[in-house]
């Protein structure tokens, strides 16, 4: 009934529990969470205190869908959300790294995101 995690993956889910304890998003610092697959990055920006999405950028728009989920493209994304984020008035935001490691592509988003002008 339920998908036995293998080893990787329970270590991942760990990670995530025990930093999603201490990282919370407001309305002058959202939650910048970030989600990976092998196709394609997903990243949203978070107010927990509402429960609503402020902000969302993934490599499955089109203007991104010739991005790879590397660290060349997700330091274009990082630029680009970096960009919205702009828009949209918000100057800083807590990373939220989703039980991923920080390095790669992971590191490559947020110092694309930093780029652009957004703090953490």
């Amino acid at each position: 009934m339920f998908k036995k995690l293998n080893e990787k993956d329970r270590k991942r889910l760990h990670r995530k529990v025990h930093i999603r304890k201490s990282v919370y998003g407001t309305a002058e610092r959202p939650r910048m969470t970030v989600t990976r697959s092998n196709k394609n990055l997903f990243v949203q920006v978070i107010n927990d205190d509402e429960g609503k999405t402020l902000a969302s950028i993934s490599t499955m728009e089109k203007e991104f869908a010739a991005l790879k989920p590397n660290t060349e493209g997700a330091t274009k994304l990082g630029e680009a959300l970096g960009a919205r984020l702009k828009d949209k008035n918000i100057t800083a935001v807590v990373f939220d790294r989703n039980g991923y490691l920080y390095h790669g592509v992971v590191k490559a988003l947020a110092d694309g995101t930093r780029a652009a002008g957004i703090q953490f």
